[in-house]
């Protein structure tokens, strides 16, 4: 009610409640895979470079859908 009040649309509240949602999801995934990374790295060293790099190509994926969903909330009426 408050929010109608001050002129805010429960449309930008929204949308700013979806963008922030999506990044933290982003955020959590991408701290999953860094502490699985580093956790198999110390198990098995001599493979911890080939961990590295697949974790660096599946954080980058989820960085652009966690993009692709800001921009998805931030564009919606």
């Amino acid at each position: 009610m408050f929010l109608l009040q001050a002129g805010v649309s429960l449309g930008v509240f929204g949308k700013a409640i979806g963008a922030a949602v999506a990044a933290f999801a982003a955020a959590f995934g991408i701290g999953k895979i860094g502490s699985s990374s580093l956790e198999a790295g110390a198990r098995q060293p001599e493979q911890a470079g080939h961990y590295r790099m697949t974790a660096i190509i599946v954080s980058a994926l989820i960085e652009g859908a966690c993009l692709f969903a800001i921009v998805v909330c931030l564009i919606a009426k």
